[in-house]
C-alpha cells in the first residue's frame, strides 16, 4: 500500500512507547486505529486524545484490521495478548499482518509466526530502538524479521512512527538485531561511565573533555546526549535499568543457545544488577556511572 493510503489498524499495548506510537499511526499515518490496553482507562485516555476507538479484548481490537501492532513488556505478556480465544490472532482476518514491536526473544517471534500462519495471518517481528523520546517524536529505528513481500506491505504503515525501517531477514531476525543493538549500547555506556568517572577523579573539566573528544573517534550518541546529565548525577532520562536487564537477559540466553561469547555484556549486566541494588531500578541506563561514583 502507499504511505498515504488509510488502513484499519489495531494497536495493543499503550505503555510509554505504545501510546505515542499508536498516536502517530492515527495522526501522521491517517489510519483508522482501535486500541487495547490491559488497563482499560489508558485505552480510553488514548481514544479521547487521538479520536480513535478502544476495545475490550485484543481479539476485538484486531477484528477486521489490516494491520495489528503489539508493544508489551516481555514474552509472556506477548503470548497473553496474541494467543488464545481473546488474543489478537483469534480476531484477525486472513491476509492481515501482525507486527510485534515488543523487545522479546527470537523464540517467541518464531512461535507467533507459526501461530499466525496457522490462522492465515502474516507476521513480522519489529522491535524498536530510540526510547521514549523516539516514540514521542516518531523517530524510532525498526528492525524487522519476516517475508520480504509482507515487509513491503507493512513498511509504509510502520513508517508513521519511524525514521528507519529495515528488513533484517526471516522471522526472528528483527529480535536478533535488537539484541545486537543492546550489546553495543551496554559496552558503550560502561565505557562512557568509566571515562567520565576517570576524568572527574583526575580533576578535569568534563564539559571541556567531551567538547574535544566527541568530535573524534570516541564520539557517540550516548556521549552527545547523556554526558551532561551523567556528570550532574541525574539519571531520569530514557530507558530504565529494569528494562535493560530484561533485554540483556534475552541476549545472554540467546548467546548460550548459539554459542556466542559475550564477556563484556555479561559483566555489564552484573553492573546493572548492582545499580538495581542501589535502588536504581527506574534510573536510565547511563546510571552505570552512579555505581562507579558511589562512596
Amino acid at each position: 500500500m502507499e504511505e498515504n493510503d488509510m488502513a484499519k489498524v489495531a494497536f495493543i499495548g499503550l505503555g510509554v512507547m505504545g501510546f505515542p506510537m499508536a498516536g502517530h499511526l492515527k495522526e501522521k499515518g491517517g489510519h483508522d486505529v482501535t486500541v487495547y490496553n490491559r488497563t482499560a482507562s489508558k485505552a480510553d485516555d488514548w481514544a479521547r486524545k487521538f479520536g480513535g476507538k478502544s476495545a475490550a479484548t485484543p481479539a476485538e481490537a484486531a477484528r477486521d484490521a489490516d494491520f495489528v501492532f503489539t508493544c508489551v513488556g516481555n514474552d509472556e505478556d506477548l503470548r497473553s495478548v496474541t494467543i488464545g480465544e481473546t488474543g489478537a490472532i483469534a480476531g484477525m482476518k486472513p491476509g492481515a499482518i501482525l507486527i510485534d514491536n515488543t523487545t522479546a526473544s527470537a523464540e517467541v517471534a518464531r512461535e507467533l509466526g507459526e501461530a499466525a500462519s496457522a490462522r492465515g495471518v502474516d507476521f513480522i517481528d519489529a522491535p524498536v530502538s530510540g526510547g521514549q523520546a523516539g516514540a514521542e517524536n516518531g523517530m524510532l529505528t525498526v528492525m524487522c524479521g519476516g517475508d520480504e513481500a509482507v515487509f513491503e506491505r507493512a513498511k509504509p504503515v510502520i513508517s508513521a512512527y519511524a525514521r528507519m525501517v529495515g528488513l533484517m531477514g526471516p522471522v526472528g531476525a528483527g529480535q536478533l538485531t535488537k539484541m545486537i543493538n543492546q550489546i553495543c549500547i551496554a559496552g558503550l555506556v560502561q565505557g562512557l561511565a568509566e571515562g567520565i568517572h576517570f576524568g572527574k577523579k583526575a580533576g578535569l573539566d568534563i564539559e571541556k573533555v567531551v567538547e574535544v573528544i566527541s568530535k573524534g573517534a570516541a564520539g557517540s550518541w550516548q556521549m552527545e546526549n547523556r554526558h551532561k546529565t551523567m556528570n550532574d548525577g541525574r539519571y531520569d532520562f530514557g530507558f530504565a535499568v529494569d528494562w535493560m536487564r530484561k533485554d540483556l537477559g534475552i541476549v545472554l540466553a540467546e548467546a548460550r543457545s548459539n554459542g556466542a561469547k559475550l564477556p563484556v555484556t555479561a559483566l555489564v549486566d552484573q553492573f546493572y544488577g548492582d545499580v538495581q541494588a542501589m535502588g536504581g531500578n527506574r534510573w536510565d541506563t547511563s546510571s552505570l556511572l552512579a555505581r562507579l561514583d558511589r562512596k
